[in-house]
């Protein structure tokens, strides 16, 4: 017994892919193209990391070292490779309160358990679920998060220092606008003259030499904060007394698991969220197909070492993943590379990284903004069906508006309530006398019958005038749910108060089933032992609680 179990397990689990390179070859030209790759994704990862630090409230270490654990991690046993994760503005906007309240060490508890709630939707292969998400959320997620990308560069044009309160003007504003101009068409340029250098790589890398060597007095990384670090070291957020910051620890008692509980479980759906979709847009770019399953294990894993090692958590960055992709990381070394780069910026770098000018970066997220936007869907808006239009404006909306879990949320439940509807008034009847059964009469049903269309199921009968025997034939229709058997049940009844009879005919062998397990069906064992298509079946009422 227990060795059948452990073979039906291991055939339910399938050994996750690893292999560094996927199915690219190992080539010299190949890993130069993923380590220039991870290196232009690690210069545009330290501004954003520090600006969702600032957001979340905590020091913007938190950020960057959240951003190297979590990128290296996804990166070696993510489910995609060349998805490039970090900390995001979808998670540091719901920490804000929690950090406000209770502090970072709070946050890292968190963290932690919003890591192990990833790696449980993971084991229980939840992530599949994504596939329920219709294209047209896929193309308000696409379309509200480069705007959410697009807005969040506008901080970069304030005055730094004036905690954001005064925007730049006059020539630093002049100068700063060139600069991002200038950065774009040089991504823009470099691709038509050479592939060996990623175009948002040459365009960070011009245009600082070009700000520095003429000492232009423009933004820079520094100004937003220090980058300067060292190594994350290990540091349990539980216990009592001081911990990191200046904060009290998170004490290990039920108390506290209240208190991170509900932001745990938020973290973690919105993290997932918005893993599985960017997993299934570079999928989409890259013409491969990712893990689902083994990315979401892939995230907890990385958010549990996360808050042990004093980040502040993260998934997967659209913005980011964009970038490497575009700049041709298509293999796992270019997320690893990404991850250490950064913390030899962190490290030992951090004085050069400091001069880079915002502008170049902003440019290059400008660039992210107009490829990551899908603008067909704007030519598509009078071809597509109304509803479908509809969702696309509501997710990127609402996107823009709240967060991405919540947008998707709502857009599934709106596209799911325009299809049970499309469907409920799908379901009508053909009737006729019956052929094999002298003086019945026959309702040929099609349409699906579920919770929308019971109503309209029941409208098709003439209980009154139809005679004394009658056939429902399902062979165009399908029973789904509790609501269909309340409908058949609730109807058998009325025939059967008019002293009439009501068979079923037809049945589906999953149709028969639910009403099998359900108790509807009067079967005689001997005459349908096995279950029989063209059997004839009676209707036991009275099961779920009135006609």
């Amino acid at each position: 017994m227990r060795r059948a179990a452990m073979a039906l397990l291991a055939k339910q689990i399938s050994p996750p892919n690893l292999s560094i390179m996927q199915d690219e070859g190992f080539t010299v030209a190949r890993v130069r193209t993923e380590l220039l790759s991870g290196l232009t994704v690690a210069l545009a990862l330290v501004p954003e990391a520090v600006a969702f630090a600032f957001v979340a409230g905590v020091h913007p270490l938190v950020g960057l070292y959240a951003a190297f654990m979590v990128g290296l991690i996804t990166a070696v046993f993510g489910g995609r490779p060349g998805m490039i994760s970090g900390a995001t503005g979808a998670l540091a906007v719901v920490m804000v309160a929690l950090v406000a309240q209770h502090g970072v060490e709070y946050l890292f508890a968190t963290v932690v358990l919003m890591g192990i709630l990833q790696i449980f939707a993971g084991v229980m292969h939840w992530g599949k679920f994504i596939r329920l998400v219709p294209h047209p959320v896929m193309l308000g997620f696409v379309n509200g998060l480069a705007i959410v990308i697009f807005l969040a560069q506008l901080t970069q044009f304030k005055v730094p220092g004036s905690d954001g309160a005064e925007w730049l003007s006059g020539a630093s504003l002049y100068m700063m606008l060139g600069l991002v101009a200038l950065t774009m068409v040089i991504i823009w340029g470099t691709p038509k003259i050479t592939s060996i250098i990623p175009a948002p790589l040459a365009g960070i890398g011009i245009v600082a030499v070009l700000v520095i060597a003429l000492g232009l007095d423009v933004p820079r990384v520094g100004d937003m904060a220090s980058i300067e670090g060292g190594f994350p070291a290990f540091h349990n957020p539980f216990g009592t007394g001081e911990g990191l910051y200046g904060t009290a620890l998170a004490p290990f008692t039920l108390e506290t698991l209240w208190i991170i509980l509900p932001y745990a479980v938020i973290l973690a759906a919105i993290g997932l969220i918005e893993s599985l979709l960017t997993l299934n847009l570079v999928g989409e770019i890259t013409g491969k197909r990712g893990g689902a399953s083994q990315e979401c294990i892939a995230q907890g894993a990385s958010n549990v070492v996360t808050g042990f090692f004093g980040g502040m958590g993260g998934c997967a960055m659209i913005g980011q993943s964009m970038i490497n992709v575009k700049s041709g990381g298509r293999t796992r070394i270019a997320g690893i590379a990404a991850a250490l780069f950064l913390l030899l910026f962190i490290v030992a770098a951090s004085p050069l990284i400091e001069q880079i000018p915002l502008a170049a970066l902003v440019g290059v997220m400008f660039m992210v903004v107009i490829g990551t936007f899908a603008w067909n869907s704007l030519k598509i808006m009078t071809k597509v069906p109304l509803m479908d239009a509809f969702v696309i404006v509501l997710v990127t909306v609402v996107t823009v508006m709240t967060d991405l879990a919540i947008a998707v949320v709502v857009g599934v439940i709106v596209s799911a309530l325009a299809y049970a509807w499309n469907n409920a008034r799908r379901i009508h009847a053909y009737t006729r006398e019956s052929a094999s059964d002298k003086g019945a009469k026959v309702y040929e049903i099609e349409g699906p019958l579920f919770f929308g269309s019971t109503d309209g199921f029941i409208e098709l009968f003439d209980v009154a005038g139809d005679p004394d025997h009658v056939i429902v034939d399902f062979a165009r229709s399908r029973v789904v749910d509790q609501s269909a058997l309340q409908a058949i049940e609730a109807l058998a009844g009325k025939y059967e108060a008019e002293g009439k009879t009501l068979v079923l005919r037809h049945l589906s062998r999953d149709c028969h089933q639910l009403l099998t397990k359900a108790g509807h069906l009067m079967v005689d064992s001997d005459d349908d032992p096995d279950y029989e298509l063209a059997v004839d079946y009676s209707v036991r009422t009275g099961i779920l609680g009135g006609h």
